[in-house]
């Protein structure tokens, strides 16, 4: 499998603080990965050093076997990395609709696949709410608004952090009927979420972290059998 995204060696620092130590990862193109480990270890630093909001002090980071380490996030946003932050980053102050159409624009191939209709067909919730401001939507319909609007970028690949923490149980479940289906559309995923046996579910690949390093990168299926790794590293 092509590696859609890759990091070799990766150190990350925050400040004088070394928080990733020689990380090696990769996402396959139409690959969908979990990230694991406890709080504290390395996924979100990982997932901002992929996306350019955390320039490694040593190693680099490739999209599509092009060296991008260093490169601002708008850049490697444009090359169809979409992120979902945990916490959601919508404008409070703009309306649903205007939260969709700054986001729109065509995919690195020029495709337009994800449409406002198809996203408000995904999240018929927010149908209604389009003339709602960001700060007026529940919990849960911001983080369909995220998700919506990252896929209106058009991406091959979309990483979520924290993809279903704090959600009401129906609202989370809807989240995973959409990430489950975005498999079918050929989208690189890559998820962060507590739930590790839902994910491990959806997932072709589980990776774990323990203090800045990857301790295991396994198949999904594998990962799931092995409950005392699981156990001794996540605590379940």
């Amino acid at each position: 499998m092509d590696a859609l995204i890759q990091a070799r060696g990766v150190h990350s620092y925050y400040g004088s603080s070394h928080v990733l130590h020689g990380i090696d990862f990769h996402l396959g193109a139409g690959e969908m990965v979990g990230l694991f480990g406890r709080n504290g270890m390395g996924k979100t630093t990982l997932l901002r050093t992929l996306l350019g909001h955390v320039v490694p002090r040593e190693g680099a980071v490739h999209v599509r076997g092009t060296d991008v380490t260093g490169s601002p996030p708008e850049r490697i946003a444009r090359q169809g990395i979409a992120y979902v932050p945990e916490g959601r980053g919508v404008f409070p102050n703009l309306s649903v609709r205007e939260n969709f159409v700054m986001a729109a624009r065509p995919g690195p191939s020029g495709g337009r696949t994800w449409s406002l209709e198809r996203v408000l067909d995904t999240f018929p919730a927010l149908a209604a709410r389009l003339s709602h401001r960001g700060d007026q939507l529940s919990g849960g319909e911001q983080h369909m608004l995220a998700i919506g609007r990252a896929l209106l970028t058009n991406p091959d690949a979309l990483l979520l952090d924290e993809a279903t923490e704090g959600l009401a149980p129906l609202i989370a479940q809807e989240i995973w009927r959409v990430i489950a289906s975005l498999r079918g559309t050929g989208m690189a995923t890559l998820l962060v979420d507590r739930n590790v046996g839902t994910v491990l579910a959806h997932a072709d690949r589980g990776v774990i972290l323990v203090k800045g390093e990857v301790v295991a990168d396994l198949p999904a299926a594998e990962l799931r059998a092995r409950s005392e790794l699981l156990h001794r590293h996540l605590g379940i």
